[in-house]
């Protein structure tokens, strides 16, 4: 006889994207609208997601030949965490999109921060070389929290920054 699998508490009934066996392309280019969140059942917990889009693809605003690259996020959630697959849907957007690579990178980091407006937050934009130039772009941000709650965000921030770990690109 088979058994019901058991659930968590998370809540889902408000997330759009995920679970529509769809994959829609967004043509209007990035929006924060894309975007989705769920509550963080760890709040008082601080501790690092990270996520990666490796198959990042834009278009260079004055030539309009593609970019490619990796972005890379790391953040330390406070009440919210972003939902996976509206993050894809969120990166594909940027597909048809002509933006300088500091552009992208710093308005992945805005829009995740209006989102979630998390402890922590860095965005890395790890781009492939073109024209024999490689750029990366790095942007962070913290959060103002009280003194004893920055220290240990700081602490994790730390830790984290400085751990080897081969599944960071």
């Amino acid at each position: 006889m088979p058994q019901e699998p058991t659930r968590s508490q998370d809540q889902t009934a408000h997330l759009h994207a995920l679970g529509t066996g769809k994959l829609p392309t967004p043509q209007a280019g990035p929006s924060l609208s894309l975007l989705e969140a769920f509550p963080n059942r760890f709040p008082a917990r601080p501790y690092v997601i990270s996520i990666s889009f490796p198959e990042f693809t834009s278009l260079c605003p004055v030539t309009g030949q593609p970019d490619m690259g990796t972005i890379s996020v790391e953040y330390i959630p406070d009440a919210l965490c972003v939902e996976s697959k509206s993050f894809k849907l969120y990166m594909f957007a940027f597909r048809n999109h002509q933006s300088f690579m500091e552009t992208i990178t710093n308005t992945v980091l805005e829009d995740l921060n209006a989102l979630l407006s998390p402890c922590w937050i860095r965005v890395k934009g790890l781009f492939a070389p073109r024209g024999a130039t490689r750029l990366h772009v790095f942007a962070e941000q913290f959060k103002e929290l009280p003194a004893d709650r920055a220290g240990a965000v700081r602490d994790m921030v730390q830790a984290w920054k400085s751990e080897p770990d081969p599944h960071r690109p």
